[in-house]
């Protein structure tokens, strides 16, 4: 998915207004978002909108960000929302793959409760919020089969850490926080998940948001969180890629299958293409939404 809009939790209006901006996918936010005094309120308002949701092809994903898992307050929004089924759940604060292993056994629990099929909800996990995150990056490959992703955030890793800027005077982001950047780029990877990127913060700088989106696919990012409807637009164009590059992954794809599970190298257009040739085609092929049944099965 290219654009993940956030949507405070409590609003039902903006809620039900983000469904019509185009995002690929809405983060109903129980957590930064909503206050204290809000939080029980907001559980009931987002569990109201799962259950009245259009769920037909076309429309967004649905993804709860919980609170984090010490705050105590995560079994309560779990208890709240995993029956109306959302498609994910995005856990904040993430500190290594055991906090992956133990939210998937939470909500194991409850997709039973709810006689949903289990492992139907993915988690997708914040996880350079924190030092702790940052640090075991490498721990979140193979923990749960539910992990569908992976994203970054510069806000609270600065508390975490007492910065007291996550930028330069340039305005570009100085070293810890491109670390944190890369970092995600890199357990995604090797977790075999989306990678995600974090939100602009200035809604008004479209130009400024357009170069970053761009700079975020060039690295391999496959879609961006956004803070504003406005957003949506810009990081769907910048993370739909050029027909011709669809066109020539479809292709490697078909000679890739055509040629059994055991080819190496393969030539197209009088070039060499191999393994890695393949890997970046699937990649252009789900950034473009292509459905698996309409690609060529390579094994």
């Amino acid at each position: 998915m290219r654009s993940l809009l956030f949507v405070p939790g409590d609003s039902e209006r903006k809620m039900a207004k983000a469904a019509d901006t185009g995002a690929d996918a809405l983060i109903l936010d129980l957590e930064d978002s909503v206050s204290q005094s809000r939080k029980a309120d907001a559980r009931q308002i987002v569990t109201s909108f799962l259950n009245a949701a259009d769920r037909s092809a076309g429309t967004p994903w649905l993804i709860v960000r919980v609170n984090a898992l010490d705050t105590g307050m995560s079994d309560e929004d779990l208890a709240a929302v995993i029956s109306a089924s959302p498609d994910a759940i995005l856990l904040p604060k993430a500190g290594s793959g055991a906090d992956i292993q133990h939210l998937s056994a939470r909500i194991a629990v409850h997709e039973a409760e709810a006689g949903l099929e289990d492992g139907k909800i993915k988690i997708h996990a914040l996880m350079t919020e924190t030092a702790g995150g940052m640090l075991s990056a490498g721990s979140f490959a193979a923990k749960s089969e539910r992990l569908s992703a992976l994203a970054w955030g510069a806000e609270d890793l600065a508390a975490d850490i007492g910065a007291s800027s996550n930028k330069n005077e340039n305005g570009a982001y100085t070293d810890v926080f491109r670390m944190a950047r890369t970092l995600t780029i890199l357990a995604a990877a090797n977790a075999r998940v989306d990678a995600i990127d974090t939100v602009f913060t200035d809604f008004r700088d479209m130009e400024g948001l357009d170069a970053e989106c761009r700079a975020a696919v060039r690295d391999g990012f496959t879609g961006k969180m956004a803070i504003h409807p406005d957003q949506v637009a810009v990081i769907n164009r910048a993370f739909t890629p050029p027909p011709e590059d669809v066109e020539r992954a479809v292709r490697i794809l078909a000679l890739f299958a055509a040629a059994g599970p055991e080819a190496g190298v393969l030539s197209l257009d009088g070039k060499m293409i191999d393994r890695p040739h393949l890997r970046q085609a699937e990649r252009i092929a789900r950034r473009a939404g292509l459905e698996p049944h309409t690609l060529p099965e390579i094994s």
